[in-house]
């Protein structure tokens, strides 16, 4: 009987001790949090990139029939020339500043940029000077005083200082002292900006015949000037004084070509030219020989003549003496 009361305890234990190995092997159960979470939300999809509109063209941009690339042999002036331009303002167009060099192959543009303003900013010297107000400077004295000077006591304020004769006596002296004055600056007059001489201002051109003969055509848009007929080989002359500033055959249609500057707008031109008896840069006197007449370019023997005002064609009939 005790025996079988071992066996049954020892059977007891031995379960108890496999439902413990079990219970401490076994994984606890994951805890999951149920707070509600908020909605993911997605990245906002990029804008579309609006298309880049396509950029104005601007005046005077090197786009056909706006621009002249530079050949060899060629002159500022003849390009100018060439393009009804005056020759100051297409260096300016294209910041040349030597009038004598230009770059074979580079591109000068034949119109004024956009950008070009005619706008003069004020000089610094412009500036207005405001003078200066006389101001008292506060003294220890002022700033005890009352505000109405006229009626300064001659007596200290009751419970301020106490009175005696030398507080008395400063405040004589401090309410007696001249007030700190500040010398007036004079204002600088305003000198207004004066705008630059228009071109031609003050200049004025003596004309003269440049070659005898009769004129057998007449001045128009198409053929910007007149045509004067002669014999070959004979003597053309600088109509005006001024300097030589182009020779050659560079230009179509004027073939030998001899254009004269006359101040600093006005210029004249001499086309058809047998013979050149002058360089560029030389310095002519009216009536001095600069060419013999011929018909290079042309069916006839003739001098076509040109006089232009910055850059600009006009009739030489208007300028010329009367016959």
């Amino acid at each position: 009987m005790l025996r079988n009361g071992n066996i049954l305890k020892n059977f007891v234990a031995l379960v108890l001790a496999v439902l413990l190995s079990a219970c401490a092997s076994k994984t606890p159960a994951p805890v999951m949090d149920r707070t509600p979470q908020a909605a993911a939300t997605l990245p906002a999809k990029p804008a579309a990139i609006p298309a880049k509109p396509a950029e104005p063209v601007v005046a005077g941009s090197t786009d056909a029939g706006k621009s002249h690339t530079v050949q060899k042999g060629e002159t500022l002036y003849a390009i100018a020339f060439q393009n009804n331009l005056d020759y100051r303002e297409l260096a300016l167009w294209n910041n040349i500043d030597n009038l004598n060099v230009i770059k074979v192959g580079a591109v000068l543009r034949l119109t004024a940029p956009s950008n070009l303003l005619a706008t003069t900013q004020p000089r610094p010297s412009d500036a207005v000077v405001t003078p200066l107000a006389v101001v008292p400077l506060p003294s220890a004295a002022s700033e005890r005083a009352p505000q109405n000077t006229a009626t300064l006591k001659t007596e200290p304020r009751a419970g301020k200082l106490p009175y005696t004769e030398q507080t008395l006596a400063r405040l004589e002296q401090e309410a007696g002292a001249a007030p700190l004055v500040v010398p007036v600056v004079p204002p600088t007059p305003v000198v207004a900006a004066v705008p630059p001489p228009a071109a031609g201002a003050g200049e004025s051109i003596e004309w003269a015949w440049p070659v005898k003969g009769n004129v057998v055509t007449a001045f128009t848009e198409q053929n910007k000037g007149i045509d004067i007929a002669g014999a070959r080989g004979t003597a053309i002359h600088a109509a005006a004084n001024g300097s030589i500033i182009h020779t050659g055959a560079g230009i179509r249609g004027y073939g030998r070509l001899v254009i004269i500057k006359h101040g600093t707008h006005w210029v004249s031109a001499y086309a058809h030219n047998d013979k050149i008896t002058v360089t560029e840069g030389q310095q002519v006197k009216q009536g001095q020989k600069i060419a013999e007449m011929g018909n290079s370019d042309t069916e006839q023997v003739k001098l076509h003549f040109e006089i232009r005002k910055q850059g600009k064609p006009v009739d030489p009939a208007k300028l010329l003496p009367a016959k």
